[in-house]
């Protein structure tokens, strides 16, 4: 039924909290998993990157996310990219032919607009497959 899985992640609780969903999804459908990890491109008149996003950190989310599953039995591939997140999950879902985005109801990442336009809800809106929300 969901033939490939795509979990975007960051470092937030709600994160971590999916994974175990993701695992049992995984598990019970025999599902290929693709982590995805989106850093957000910093404005161009930042002066600094935010070292919570660095190169470095992003690939140790991404290890030991792909470390975790791998202890389940799980092999997970791994994806990084650079962008608006919510657009870059949406765009990496259509090119992976996902059949299913798991992500956490708040990440890390607030719009511009606040709290009522998450990149979660950003994602439900514009995802090319069904999103389950972990609360």
């Amino acid at each position: 039924m969901f033939k490939t899985v795509l979990f975007p992640i960051d470092q937030s609780r709600e994160a971590r909290e999916a994974a175990d969903v993701v695992a049992n999804v995984v598990q019970k459908y025999g599902s290929r998993l693709v982590l995805l990890s989106v850093v957000e491109e910093p404005p161009p008149d930042t002066p600094s990157a935010d070292p919570m996003v660095s190169p470095e950190v992003v690939a140790k989310l991404l290890e030991n996310a792909q470390a975790l599953f791998s202890q389940q039995g799980i092999t997970a591939e791994v994806l990084e990219r650079q962008g608006k997140p919510a657009f870059t999950i949406c765009d990496v879902a259509d090119e992976i032919e996902a059949s299913l985005i798991i992500m956490g109801c708040r990440g890390l990442g607030l719009t511009e607009e606040g709290a009522t336009d998450s990149v979660t809800a950003r994602v439900i809106n514009l995802s090319p497959c069904p999103v389950l929300v972990v609360p």
